[in-house]
């Protein structure tokens, strides 16, 4: 590939890339590859396209997409025009690719699948941040991931100009109400955490109520998880943390729901539907 910077810096490492793509490929090829391609396209067949956007938004996945095709056939070419997270209209170039005609249409399905998915996460992610403009609050997205793509969908969300919250369940300590309930109080499952893990682990503990919210900064927490917590409930707990532990709001968080919830003087503010259940941004692979 002739593309300058196929893996940009803040991109999961290579073979991360590779591996995810390459079971994309492997999954949709099959053992007897593009049939139809074989069938009608002859091998010596090149072939010129773009990739074109038929609405805004935020790029992401061309590392992935980019891979696809060099994958299936090395002399494939690309050109970047719009670069990773970058904002793009509608009818706008992303890349341009050229090589043989076989391996083009045969990686076109599983480049579109990443370039999609990943670029709707990036804008979603946008639309979210540009809505809490001017708060002190941090978009982050949560572990509620597609299987195999978490680190994908995660990079995805830095794109957009969000922040991660725990990659996996090692990362951190996050106390939540099931924990709570088998350990018989906060207290007792936050000194039962804090004894088990090391001192640069962080301890965060959900809160439904303001009672629970006082249990947890008695308990010594570093972060509170507000759950579900009206934006007027939500101000009073950011009152009664008072600095002493990081607050994150959680639940129905969207563009429209967000500024309130940001209002409320809340640190963070964590979705997990971002990466979940995002709509793919319209990108097609156009013959040139």
């Amino acid at each position: 590939m002739n593309d300058p910077q196929p893996f940009p810096p803040a991109a999961p490492p290579p073979f991360l890339i590779v591996s995810a793509v390459r079971a994309a490929l492997a999954e949709d090829l099959g053992l007897a590859g593009d049939i139809t391609s074989v069938a009608i396209v002859p091998p010596t067949a090149r072939v010129r396209a773009a990739f074109i956007a038929r609405e805004p938004g935020v790029v992401a996945g061309l590392p992935c997409a980019l891979s696809a095709f060099s994958l299936l056939d090395p002399d494939v070419r690309a050109g970047i025009v719009t670069p990773e997270g970058g904002r793009i209209d509608a009818g706008g170039v992303i890349a341009t690719i050229e090589g043989p005609a076989r391996a083009v249409l045969g990686a076109e399905r599983v480049a579109l699948n990443f370039l999609c998915h990943l670029s709707g996460i990036a804008t979603l992610t946008a639309a979210i941040v540009a809505a809490i403009a001017g708060s002190r609050a941090r978009l982050v997205c949560t572990r509620k991931t597609l299987p195999g793509l978490r680190a994908l969908q995660k990079y995805a969300v830095r794109l957009g100009g969000g922040f991660n919250h725990r990659f996996g369940l090692d990362d951190a300590v996050l106390i939540k109400d099931n924990h709570i309930a088998l350990a018989g109080s906060v207290r007792e499952a936050v000194r039962q955490a804090r004894a088990a893990v090391g001192h640069m682990v962080k301890i965060e503990c959900e809160a439904e109520t303001l009672a629970e919210v006082e249990q947890a900064l008695a308990a010594g927490v570093d972060a509170v998880l507000l759950d579900n917590m009206t934006p007027a409930a939500l101000a009073e707990a950011v009152a009664l943390i008072d600095g002493r532990a990081v607050s994150e709001a959680s639940g129905r968080i969207t563009p429209e729901t967000a500024p309130a919830i940001a209002a409320s003087g809340v640190d963070l503010i964590s979705a997990g539907w971002i990466t979940h259940s995002p709509r793919a941004l319209d990108i097609g692979l156009d013959v040139t």
